[in-house]
């Protein structure tokens, strides 16, 4: 009997933290809960989170997932997803009516309240983001049409013309490069020295401690291996963040996505997953590695996350 020749080794540094965050926790948990107190189907305007998987599922217990509100017949409850909607969207479901539940990450809604307060300020908000993302119609969509100029590139801000210098405010999405945006704000202050900022930095905290991870385990990592899908805005950055740090990294959906291939010179690869992203997905691909290689795990932490967000009060007592 011919014996299999051994396995060569591969460490895998999984970066921690990684995967669902709390605002992408309670969003699934909103459409879950919905779906046992009313029943399916139960509509979702835009995809709660930006995930095939998480998507998949939940329209496997009953949610229908919709682009617009026209889409929603008038007799079954609508969720609004993590990203936040604009203020015409709740309006139009009020006056027909609706059972809605809005489950907008409260990070989300907290630039929203100050988009407005700099708004009734008589300021002139710049918004950092990229064109065209939920999070970004659903904050420019808090405020009058022209109330809010949207800022994507370092080259954008500095051709900015504001009527008054003097009243400028910026806010930012939340899922951004910690990086790049720095330099978008840096570049705004060096032209408007009075630009007021946020009262604690937009970028929410589960970006900016996924980032950190990442940048931690890119420097000691031959590759990098980024669960998430390709229209996930924290999972793109994840990815962007090791390449800047010098790792080469691939952006995948799960285990199925993943070229072993790759793999075949490295000897130490990282892995970390989206903000959207499962953790079963996670295993998922480490199984997948260990179908070839002998793998073994080491957990490279970054910083300890506690935060947790309450449900609406409509579904409290279904919880």
């Amino acid at each position: 009997m011919t014996q299999s020749p051994a396995r060569r080794p591969l460490k895998v540094l999984l970066a921690a933290p990684r995967g669902f965050c709390a605002g992408v926790d309670r969003a699934i948990q909103i459409v879950e809960r919905a779906i046992e107190k009313y029943g399916a189907p139960v509509y979702v305007r835009h995809e709660i989170v930006h995930n095939r998987h998480v998507v998949e599922r939940l329209r496997n217990l009953g949610a229908v997932f919709v682009e617009e509100l026209h889409e929603c017949p008038d007799d079954r409850p609508v969720v609004f997803s993590a990203h936040g909607v604009p203020k015409s969207v709740p309006a139009e479901a009020s006056r027909r009516e609706m059972i809605y539940l809005d489950a907008t990450c409260p990070l989300v809604s907290k630039v929203h309240v100050e988009a407005q307060r700099h708004y009734d300020a008589g300021k002139e908000i710049v918004l950092i983001g990229h064109a065209g993302h939920p999070e970004v119609v659903g904050t420019m969509g808090q405020l009058p049409e022209g109330a809010v100029t949207l800022i994507e590139t370092v080259e954008d801000a500095q051709v900015y013309q504001p009527r008054d210098p003097s009243k400028v405010a910026f806010a930012t999405q939340t899922t951004l490069s910690v990086d790049d945006t720095a330099e978008i704000v840096a570049t705004l202050r060096a032209r408007f020295p009075d630009m007021a900022a946020p009262h604690k930095e937009d970028i929410c905290y589960a970006t900016t401690n996924r980032q950190e991870a990442v940048k931690g385990v890119a420097e000691k990592a031959d590759l990098l291996l980024v669960i998430g899908s390709a229209n996930s805005s924290n999972s793109v950055r994840l990815a962007e963040v090791g390449r800047r740090a010098g790792c080469p990294a691939h952006l995948i959906d799960d285990a199925g996505a993943l070229d072993l291939g790759w793999l075949d010179a490295v000897q130490v690869v990282g892995v970390t997953a989206g903000a959207s992203a499962p953790e079963d997905l996670v295993q998922g691909v480490i199984d997948r590695m260990a179908e070839r290689f002998a793998v073994t795990v080491e957990v490279a932490e970054a910083a300890r996350e506690t935060v947790s967000f309450k449900l609406p009060r409509a579904l409290a007592e279904t919880a």
